[in-house]
């Protein structure tokens, strides 16, 4: 399960640049890696685990701008197709579960 958050937040003053900056760092502290610039994800083992993520991001929404959360499946996300200066690369790996004997 991977949950993406997508955000356009105002950057106009230097307390809105602030609060942008709090919220990415909140991101890459939750385990959120940048997939773009204003787009992070994270790998969630359940699908409980991402509920937990999710309520995480709804505490920590700014009052401005705008977020946008969406949970998928990790064969939704291997499906996913990205370019990196016109070269096609495959999606990012995900953390691998642990498995014991």
């Amino acid at each position: 399960m991977w949950v993406i958050c997508c955000f356009d937040l105002p950057v106009v003053t230097n307390n809105d640049q602030k609060v942008a900056n709090r919220f990415r760092r909140f991101l890459k502290e939750d385990g959120f890696m940048m997939i773009q610039y204003s787009v992070y994800g994270r790998h969630c083992a359940s699908s409980e685990s991402a509920y937990v993520h999710i309520e995480r991001i709804k505490r920590n929404i700014p009052k401005k701008g705008s977020v946008f959360i969406m949970k998928i499946t990790d064969k939704q996300f291997g499906e996913s197709t990205i370019f990196q200066n016109a070269e096609k690369e495959g999606p990012p790996v995900g953390w691998q579960q642990l498995e014991l004997f």
